[in-house]
């Protein structure tokens, strides 16, 4: 197996607890301006960008008028009711710690604005860990699309052939198997085995790959 020098890390639902906090916001936000959507029904999105989440359950385009007001109304709601509750999953941190440790690059590839992900990272002791930081404003199109892990990988100035993807959902399976770049996955975001079908490697939650490191991709790619 090829040498690997970078981690890509999800955030929402690898190292933080907040899928559903994202979904219940999309549903008040939606019913806000006239939109019933099922939480099932966005909660089976999370992980996409909100460009096509929107899409998907109501038929809008971000970049309307319309658009830019739901998704305004809906950050602006996650960041006031929803942030304050969240809670990083067990051994986040130590999990990272231990990747740097190793010698390994942490570089975030995220669908998150730059203002979730920033607060994220504080939530899960990251901030002073990371070295590169992308989001959905670094990228053109959102996950599953490859924009912003490739925009990651160039920021790292790092071969796709050289990292791994540590995330959650099947839309960042999707985007780094796009990308060139294979995922190891952990069920922490609510999504089962099969989902995750295309991972090289899965795991319950970070704290499960933590305890298992030195057998796992990250691990064993590192001699």
């Amino acid at each position: 197996m090829p040498r690997i020098d970078a981690t890509l890390l999800d955030i929402d639902g690898t190292l933080v607890d907040s899928n559903d906090a994202h979904a219940r916001a999309w549903v008040d936000t939606l019913a806000q301006f006239g939109h019933e959507v099922p939480f099932e029904r966005v909660r089976s999105l999370i992980g996409k960008g909100g460009d096509k989440l929107l899409m998907q359950t109501a038929g809008i385009d971000k970049n309307s008028p319309e658009g830019k007001r739901i998704d305004k109304a809906r950050a602006e709601r996650f960041m006031r009711s929803y942030l304050p509750h969240l809670k990083a999953f067990p051994k986040a941190r130590e999990l990272l710690v231990r990747m740097r440790e190793d010698g390994l690059m942490l570089v975030v590839a995220t669908s998150a604005k730059k203002a979730e992900m920033d607060a994220l990272l504080e939530i899960c002791g990251a901030t002073d860990l990371v070295q590169h930081q992308t989001s959905s404003e670094d990228a053109e199109k959102s996950k599953p699309d490859p924009d912003i892990i490739q925009a990651a990988l160039e920021t790292a100035h790092v071969a796709a052939s050289a990292a791994l993807m540590l995330g959650d959902t099947p839309y960042d399976i999707e985007a780094a198997r796009r990308a060139g770049v294979d995922t190891v996955a952990v069920r922490s975001g609510g999504w089962d085995t099969e989902a995750l079908d295309g991972a090289i490697a899965i795991y319950d939650d970070v704290a499960d790959l933590l305890s298992r490191y030195p057998d796992s991709p990250l691990g064993r790619r590192r001699t």
